[in-house]
């Protein structure tokens, strides 16, 4: 197994997770946030969404589905485009709110697109610096396995949240 077909799998399993935490559900459990402050599966799957589309955009120098395909118009969040929901604070936590076919939809179109890029690159693509402001400088290989892990936390904390509906 190549490294593309091993980085497939791995987003494959984030995707089945993203489902697992998000489908049939309510936009109020969707909404519901543990003692009223923690995350909430929508804020949790649409962070880790934004998250990998910002990241796999900015290594492939493509554009962010957030924008070339209107999610961000069709979230109609009251945050800059830019905006991933890192550093949120809880008050912002409670602004993300979406129904579980807005949510799947825009995590199964970044999906597509990091498929997509996923399936172009050589092995030498994955040495390739993208960020020089680590020591050591991040890899593409790095920045992808980063992408991995800060998904697969978040949509683990998702199904948490879910187990407590």
């Amino acid at each position: 197994m190549h490294a593309n077909e091993l980085l497939i799998d791995a987003f494959g399993r984030i995707k089945e997770a993203v489902h697992g935490a998000v489908e049939s559900l309510t936009v109020e459990q969707l909404a519901f946030r543990p003692q009223g402050t923690g995350n909430s599966i929508t804020w949790l799957i649409w962070h880790l969404t934004r998250v990998q589309d910002d990241h796999i955009a900015d290594v492939a120098g493509t554009e962010q589905v957030w924008l070339s395909e209107g999610w961000c118009d069709k979230f109609n969040l009251p945050f800059d485009p830019s905006v991933t929901g890192y550093g949120h604070s809880s008050d912002e936590v409670a602004q993300v709110r979406a129904e579980a076919s807005l949510l799947l939809g825009y995590h199964d179109a970044v999906y597509e697109q990091t498929v997509s890029y996923l399936n172009q690159l050589t092995d030498k693509d994955y040495a390739k610096i993208v960020d020089t402001n680590w020591n050591p400088p991040a890899t593409v290989a790095v920045r992808l396995v980063s992408v991995i892990s800060d998904d697969l936390q978040h949509a683990g904390q998702a199904a948490y949240v879910r187990g407590l509906l």
